[in-house]
């Protein structure tokens, strides 16, 4: 398994201007609903740490993966970007300006720069709507077209960019007459037809067969190049991300606790999580075997994150003070690229 080279163009974008995504501490907790007792007896509420301080900063033309299991915080993260989750705190800045705490005013204008590919395209495609409806109505809400045929050229244009062609053969289809990749295009096309600078991919290839996920990752993988706009990919296969993204972010119980460039997380991967991860990955060669990790127990319960390192009742190598000490994120001695942190005391 090996990682897709950078390109010099992000390299390039990221030393020369600021970031096209910027996410400083930010916060999400969601309330958990207390019964007739608790509200009799006072008892405090209670919170389900999604995300826990993450931040990150993301180019355009650059795409960077979110890696976990299920329930480490990757979804609550893009809502959270996206504004369909107000966070509790911290910032997100799309090209310089603040998204946070702006009223829906002034929000509604900057929605066209950050669209989001949800993971199942049987159930985000409505099926009362043909093709042209659903890719249409992103601009019929932000006015956009003079004319239904000025929108009907615009929607052409996003089909044939999602890889849907002729675009005029699918135009009058419904969700129900098109297979799972073609379905999948669709949505990206009626996230690509308003022009958005950021897209926000939620494991967009999980539902889909084998053979056409790595049509959709390749399209993806295009138009990051050819746009220059920057992917914000969720996913919980790390072989994916190693071959598509640019750099790596695993996350755990709501933090970021590996991050780097893809071929240097991957090659050498620093977390004993992230190396639990790889492990399960199936190498490239047969003839090679090599004995998973597998993890005791179950993740922590979000509700009542351990204390010290919230990875240490799990971590196959955890000492005494792991359980008292908090680590951040830093340079480990043995990395070889200063972009590449972990948040380990043993690292």
């Amino acid at each position: 398994m090996t990682a897709a080279p950078e390109p010099a163009a992000v390299a390039s974008e990221c030393e020369a201007g600021p970031p096209l995504l910027e996410v400083e501490n930010l916060v999400t907790r969601y309330p958990v609903r207390r019964g007739l007792t608790d509200r009799f007896t006072r008892q405090p509420r209670q919170w389900v740490h999604a995300v826990d301080g993450v931040s990150f900063t993301l180019a355009r033309g650059e795409m960077l993966a979110l890696v976990g299991e299920s329930g480490c915080g990757k979804t609550s993260t893009a809502q959270s970007v996206l504004g369909m989750v107000a966070p509790a705190s911290g910032t997100v800045r799309l090209n310089g300006t603040d998204l946070t705490g702006l009223p829906e005013r002034q929000l509604r204008p900057l929605r066209r720069q950050l669209q989001m590919i949800y993971q199942d395209p049987y159930e985000s495609l409505d099926p009362r709507f043909r093709v042209e409806a659903t890719v249409g109505e992103p601009l019929l809400v932000h006015g956009i077209g003079g004319s239904a045929a000025a929108r009907r050229e615009l929607v052409v244009a996003a089909l044939e960019r999602a890889g849907l062609s002729p675009a005029e053969a699918f135009l009058s289809r419904y969700p129900h007459e098109l297979s799972g990749g073609q379905r999948q295009r669709v949505a990206i096309a009626a996230s690509l037809v308003l022009g958005p600078d950021l897209l926000l991919a939620d494991e967009p290839v999980s539902m889909l067969d084998v053979s056409v996920r790595a049509g959709v990752l390749a399209l993806l993988d295009r138009l990051r190049r050819d746009g220059q706009m920057g992917i914000l990919m969720i996913t919980h296969d790390l072989s994916t991300a190693a071959h598509f993204a640019d750099r790596i972010a695993v996350m755990y119980l709501g933090r970021i606790i590996e991050q780097g460039p893809a071929r240097e997380v991957v090659r050498h991967p620093q977390h004993p999580y992230t190396k639990a991860l790889l492990s399960v990955v199936p190498a490239r060669d047969p003839r090679v075997r090599s004995a998973p990790q597998l993890l005791a127990g179950e993740a922590p319960n979000p509700v009542d994150v351990p204390s010290g390192c919230r990875f240490h009742p799990r971590c196959p190598v955890a000492v005494d003070r792991c359980s008292s000490e908090d680590p951040a994120l830093r340079v480990p001695d043995s990395a070889a690229s200063p972009a590449h942190q972990v948040a380990c005391l043993l690292a």
